[in-house]
């Protein structure tokens, strides 16, 4: 395919099979009809045959090129399995379009300082856990670093000191960036403001901005419920201190907490400490 692709990429040689697309012709012809040199056509002539794109047969003095249609079907069924890989229901290049259009509306308001402020957005998710394990993967470390960024990110360094007045801390990058070389795709900063163990967590939370400064702040309302199946989690984001350049954070806060989120449905649902404290109940 390596081959292929680079035969074709010549806009000459790619004028020869468009030209051969039409019916075989020698080179004479085919060097005419794309106004070059005969040598020169005969080489490139030569680099198609290599790459199975061409064949050809001596008549008399005359040498006739033909074209190889199954290479270009072949090519041809390629990139369209791409492209419905990248076009399908729901996938990241859904995502990625939705957040430019956002992308490009919050940007359009971000006129002044201030500009977000008030904007609030809501989540909830019913979760498998109860509140007790369900506030370890809220509250742990080790456990939000499993679900704690939007897909196609991991986490690089976090902190959470769950208690009032305990610091915050949550880097990430991009989810392939293994050896930490590419740009930090994001850090925030903040601080834990109220804790209810298995049922009431607070927090702010900013964005850090390339030069220090904050992008804006969210205030981070978690309430947990205990279910018949679990937990229901209600999470609302409040904005204040909006800066311009908040714009770009704004427009992924309801796509990215949510892709989070749902990352932290499937880990408490993969979790067995919530089985064995549910044998342990039942036991009693």
């Amino acid at each position: 395919m390596d081959a292929l692709l680079t035969a074709l990429a010549d806009p000459a040689r790619w004028r020869l099979v468009r030209l051969l697309a039409e019916r075989p012709r020698p080179v004479g012809v085919l060097a005419q009809l794309a106004e070059a040199r005969q040598p020169q056509t005969t080489k490139h002539l030569q680099t198609l045959e290599r790459a199975g794109i061409v064949t050809s047969q001596r008549t008399g003095q005359r040498r006739i090129y033909a074209l190889q249609p199954a290479p270009l079907r072949d090519l041809a069924a390629a990139l369209n399995r791409l492209a419905d890989t990248a076009d399908q229901v729901g996938g990241s290049r859904a995502t990625y379009d939705r957040y430019g259009l956002g992308l490009r509306a919050e940007r359009l308001a971000a006129e002044e300082s201030g500009w977000a402020d008030g904007r609030s957005f809501r989540f909830h998710r019913s979760l498998t856990g109860r509140p007790e394990l369900v506030w370890r993967h809220l509250t742990e470390a080790s456990l939000l670093a499993r679900w704690w960024t939007p897909d196609d990110l991991r986490v690089s360094e976090l902190v959470f000191e769950a208690r009032p007045g305990g610091r915050i801390v949550q880097e990430y990058r991009d989810a392939e960036d293994a050896d930490g070389s590419d740009l930090v795709a994001g850090r925030a900063e903040g601080l834990v403001e109220d804790v209810r163990p298995g049922e009431r967590l607070t927090y702010r939370l900013s964005p850090v901005l390339p030069d220090g400064g904050i992008a804006f702040t969210a205030h981070v309302d978690l309430g947990l419920k205990p279910t018949d199946t679990g937990t229901d989690l209600d999470v609302h984001w409040r904005i204040t201190d909006s800066t311009v350049d908040s714009a770009d954070f704004i427009a992924g806060i309801e796509i990215g907490f949510g892709q989070s989120l749902d990352k932290l449905v499937a880990a408490l649902a993969a979790d067995p400490h919530d089985t064995d404290s549910a044998d342990t109940r039942s036991a009693k």
